[in-house]
């Protein structure tokens, strides 16, 4: 089987849709091997596009495609269908949400989410608008439709009017870095960051819909009983405020008299990220709309408790292994959970020895195995 994949996200591996793409080039060779089909991977990248093979049967392929938006439109329409068409591909898959319009071969698409459908505030511009009209009509000419959890499939159904047969769920996973052991670097975190002992924890990005400014508004609760014990720590760069997608959260902190046990963490780096996890008491996740929602998982395999929502895939993920709160605007409920947690040594207990169990439930082999399994189905069909 030859597969040809787009392999815009190969050198992002701080991105969900790169994380997924590399779990997939690790475990495919693999699973042919053990199934004894011949396998040949081709990853097509833009122009300038680094990455040293870590099998045999995958090769690196680049194209010009010119820059900016038009520049990866053209590399997503043009350049990857052509040339997955020239090399005699059997199958081609887009591992994002970024299918062509026209391909001469049978392809694949992983759709992670919808948001800009699901969610009017992320439209965007005209340009924006214009690209999403685009992908979400050229899905229907996909051969099989993956997305990341139940809830995003019937997202996909009732959006983009794809048969629910058509649409395969296949949950994603965290890597083996995402673990209870710890080691140096570890220390190391804790000190060049100045962490406390104890110390709540927010990962996951901050766009409106992650509802970090929710989160603030429900610590105003939470200061004065916990936060010289237990301060939040908001990790991340923070972003320029827009008012739209972006607030002024250091400002918000200010506002609401709680900056003394707010500590906003700034960039790390994708090895620093288990440890943050391991050093925390727990970790909040507020956010209103996921397609799976890796953060979560990701602490609960670190034996972190997890706090987050019932909304969209969330509760898909976190079972029954988390404190779900059914509302983020409801922030006393929030503060509450976040309250009951470092109070609550039974309960903290309980939920760690849940999530653990709970992350054993994702697995990238079990990804890829099922997604081995879509390109066969996809070729015994066309």
């Amino acid at each position: 089987m030859r597969i040809a994949i787009n392999a815009w996200f190969l050198n992002q591996p701080y991105t969900g849709s790169g994380q997924y793409l590399q779990a997939l080039l690790h475990h495919l060779p693999q699973i042919a091997h053990a199934t004894h089909q011949a396998l040949e991977i081709v990853l097509i990248a833009p122009l300038g596009t680094h990455y040293q093979p870590s099998s045999p049967v995958i090769q690196l392929q680049t194209v010009a495609s010119g820059a900016g938006h038009l520049g990866k439109l053209r590399f997503e329409q043009v350049s990857v269908p052509s040339l997955a068409s020239k090399i005699g591909a059997d199958i081609l898959h887009i591992p994002y949400w970024a299918p062509p319009l026209r391909s001469r071969i049978p392809f694949v698409v992983t759709v992670h989410d919808i948001i800009p459908l699901m969610l009017p505030e992320h439209r965007g511009s005209l340009l924006a608008r214009l690209y999403t009209s685009l992908v979400a009509s050229a899905t229907s000419g996909a051969n099989a439709v993956i997305t990341d959890s139940h809830a995003s499939r019937l997202d996909i159904q009732q959006h983009l009017h794809i048969p629910r047969e058509q649409i395969q769920v296949i949950h994603l996973a965290v890597g083996a870095e995402f673990s209870t052991r710890r080691g140096e670097l570890d220390w190391q975190v804790r000190q060049k960051y100045q962490l406390p002992s104890n110390y709540l924890l927010y990962i996951g990005g901050f766009h409106r819909r992650k509802n970090v400014h929710r989160l603030l508004e429900a610590w105003t609760y939470c200061a004065a009983p916990i936060g010289e014990f237990f301060p939040l720590v908001i990790a991340g760069k923070l972003p320029t405020p827009d008012g739209k997608f972006f607030l002024d959260y250091a400002g918000m902190a200010e506002q609401f008299g709680i900056a003394d046990s707010v500590r906003f963490l700034g960039e790390f780096s994708d090895a620093e990220k288990p440890a943050l996890y391991r050093g925390a008491t727990g970790m909040v996740f507020p956010s209103s709309y996921e397609g799976f929602g890796l953060p979560p998982l990701e602490a609960m395999a670190c034996g972190v408790p997890v706090i987050t929502t019932d909304k969209s895939s969330l509760p898909e993920v976190v079972g029954s292994a988390g404190y779900l709160v059914s509302d983020p605007s409801e922030t006393r409920k929030l503060a509450a959970a976040m309250i009951g947690l470092t109070v609550d040594q039974a309960l903290h207990s309980e939920l760690r020895a849940k999530g653990l169990q709970q992350a054993q439930k994702f697995r990238w082999e079990d990804t890829t195995q099922k997604t081995w399994q879509v390109y066969n189905s996809v070729l015994l069909t066309t």
